[in-house]
């Protein structure tokens, strides 16, 4: 091993929902002494500016359908810059290991002789229905947790008969075949259902409905990714004032001075 590889490393940071004060406090070290951030599209990205922080940021973030830097790409580029011998940070959203190919590319760091080390995130699946006022347990309601990729097959009958929460990731492209699918094989049409659309951010929006017409109310209102949808008693069990007023926090903050940070 080369005394470049041996000097740079790798460290998986978990970004977590996309408001700069929701990083934990080791996130926010490993950014600041950073000399280089590869950084996706979801998380605090473009918060980063008010950090006024040193090092250089690549872009590599993706949308639906749309990948301008393909993972084994950023798995390069990871390795490139740690080999260089700089202190890379791969800041995604949420956290690395939750459906944010992280285990892929600690692998790849691994076999390239790159030390990595991982910062958990606070992850979407959990923290996006909070701040739509939606507790994903919650007793008499819900005593456990399905979280699932959008992306992938989906068990519809297995989900059909699961008593409890269901949260889906990256599944607003899917979201009228995943409802609708769900009816179909037995899961009440009435079932309480709900999206949270850029969750702690300015722009979050909330849509509380049922199975059958969650689908139809999302379109009206135009919202697509990035949203978590959950699906579940949960949903209806706290009141419309648990939602997060991000305008509100957002002028408290600047109203006092202070950084998210």
């Amino acid at each position: 091993m080369s005394d470049a590889v041996a000097a740079g490393r790798v460290v998986l940071v978990g970004g977590g929902p996309g408001s700069l004060d929701l990083l934990t406090l080791r996130a926010l070290r490993e950014l600041e002494q950073a000399d280089v951030i590869v950084a996706d599209r979801l998380g605090p990205r473009d918060e980063l500016a008010r950090l006024d922080l040193s090092a250089e940021i690549i872009d590599v973030g993706k949308s639906p359908h749309h990948h301008p830097v393909p993972q084994d790409e950023i798995n390069a580029i990871l390795v490139r810059e740690a080999r260089a011998g700089r202190r890379v940070v791969r800041l995604k959203g949420g956290d690395p290991y939750l459906l944010g190919r992280g285990g892929e590319e600690y692998l790849s760091c691994h076999a390239h002789g790159i030390d990595v080390d991982v910062v958990p995130g606070v992850t979407s699946a959990l923290s996006a229905p909070l701040a739509g006022g939606i507790p994903v347990t919650h007793r008499g309601s819900s005593a456990g947790l399905l979280v699932l990729s959008g992306h992938d097959e989906l068990a519809l009958p297995a989900l059909a008969a699961w008593p409890h929460t269901i949260v889906v990731l990256m599944g607003m492209g899917r979201l009228g075949e995943l409802t609708a699918g769900l009816v179909a094989h037995g899961k009440p049409a009435a079932t309480p259902a709900g999206v949270v659309h850029r969750a702690w951010t300015p722009q979050q929006q909330v849509v509380r409905s049922t199975l059958d017409e969650l689908a139809g109310e999302c379109a009206t209102r135009g919202i697509g990714n990035p949203s978590v949808i959950v699906i579940g008693d949960v949903v209806d069990v706290l009141p419309d004032a648990a939602i997060i007023d991000m305008t509100t926090q957002q002028a408290t903050t600047e109203g006092t001075g202070e950084t998210d940070a």
